[in-house]
């Protein structure tokens, strides 16, 4: 069912987009200003992917980099849609729609933008269900649409191509050489498809789901409810029903740096009251593991969510300080992201992780969530 967003909803979507994304994704309150700035009082067409006609041709838009970058290096706002153009006129042919190529507090929000600027309708799905450091990493890749030709737009109009065939990996490899040039954050069209292809490669309502899960923690605690709780129950339906508490604490040290254009590093958390547990979490740009006093309790493409530990509102890998009251939680991926190409695509091999892939589900046995209101 087509569907739309207005001015409203954006503060609920980058929250849901922002948990969803795993700490990556870019921060959430420049995505959403850069979305007001350019909607106004609009509002911007959401499509299904199942009501997709096979032959709506879709060009996907993003912005890579390394999120520490972005949060000193706000784009202008118009390199998006330049991207698109680029995209478009190399193919010779006009996008009829665009959207997400992952979920996350920014990169849910650029196709926005590009909708408002152009009267595009957004689908409403994404490639990776959560975010990746990478651009071969989407499941676009993994089920047969390759991401090349892609176009990359730099803030003071620069224009670039790059075509490796059905070598993703290489296209990821010199997107990012480039992006590091242009200061660390450049703008992206790619993996361009048709509506067929979205409905058999594609993560399928992740915007929708998303806007519920902001609203739903939004909402708990105006009402009083606990917020964990309200995840919990919005996302027991979906294609990520499994939700775990992995540890509860303060943040006690962070290790960052940005290198290779990624943020990467290591957050150590333990308990407030003081004691011998230590949750230990790794991450490139998003984070990719966490060790309970050296034990495994979730791993990539799972999902590892800080939040804060009393209102929900999740924490990006760039925004995690010493001394923040969290809890982090441990979210299944979907079934489309657990089979053995998608892991040899990101999962713990692709990170170069020694650990091996178990569902959060059987490493974290239930009860899944405290349900104490706040």
């Amino acid at each position: 069912m087509t569907w739309q967003i207005t001015r409203e909803d954006l503060a609920d979507l980058a929250r849901g987009a922002t948990l969803l994304g795993t700490g990556g994704g870019g921060d959430p309150y420049i995505g959403k200003m850069l979305v007001e700035r350019v909607l106004g009082d609009g509002s911007i067409t959401v499509l299904d992917p199942d009501e997709l006609a096979d032959d709506l041709f879709v060009i996907p838009t993003a912005q890579m980099g390394a999120p520490t970058v972005m949060v000193e290096k706000i784009p202008a706002g118009t390199e998006p849609t330049l991207a698109l153009r680029i995209l478009e006129e190399h193919l010779d042919r006009r996008a009829d729609a665009t959207m997400p190529i992952e979920c996350g507090g920014i990169n849910s929000m650029i196709p926005l933008i590009v909708a408002a600027e152009t009267g595009l309708p957004v689908v409403d799905a994404d490639g990776m269900g959560r975010a990746f450091p990478e651009l071969s990493m989407e499941t676009f890749a993994v089920y047969g649409v390759h991401g090349s030709p892609l176009a990359l737009a730099g803030e003071r109009g620069e224009r670039v191509i790059i075509d490796t065939g059905d070598d993703d990996r290489q296209m990821e490899w010199l997107a990012r050489a480039v992006t590091i040039r242009l200061g660390g954050v450049g703008h992206i069209a790619e993996y361009a498809m048709t509506g067929a292809d979205v409905r058999r490669t594609a993560v399928p309502r992740t915007l929708s789901m998303a806007l519920a899960l902001g609203r739903a923690i939004r909402e708990a605690r105006e009402e009083h409810r606990s917020p964990f709780e309200a995840i919990q129950d919005t996302l027991a339906s979906t294609l990520y029903c499994h939700v775990r508490t992995l540890f509860e604490g303060k943040v006690v040290d962070v290790d960052r740096r940005t290198t290779e254009g990624f943020a990467k590093g290591v957050a150590r958390i333990a308990p407030v009251g003081g004691g011998d547990e230590q949750l230990e979490i790794r991450f490139q740009n998003e984070n990719l593991i966490a060790l309970r006093n050296g034990e495994l309790v979730a791993i990539v493409p799972d999902l590892i969510c800080v939040t804060e530990s009393e209102s929900a509102e999740p924490i990006t890998t760039e925004g995690l300080r010493y001394g923040q009251r969290v809890r982090v939680l441990g979210i299944s991926t979907p079934d489309l992201m657990r089979t053995p190409d998608a892991l040899a695509a990101f999962g713990p091999t692709a990170f170069g992780l020694t650990e091996e892939f178990v569902p959060v589900e059987d490493l974290v046995p239930a009860p899944e969530i405290a349900t104490n209101a706040n």
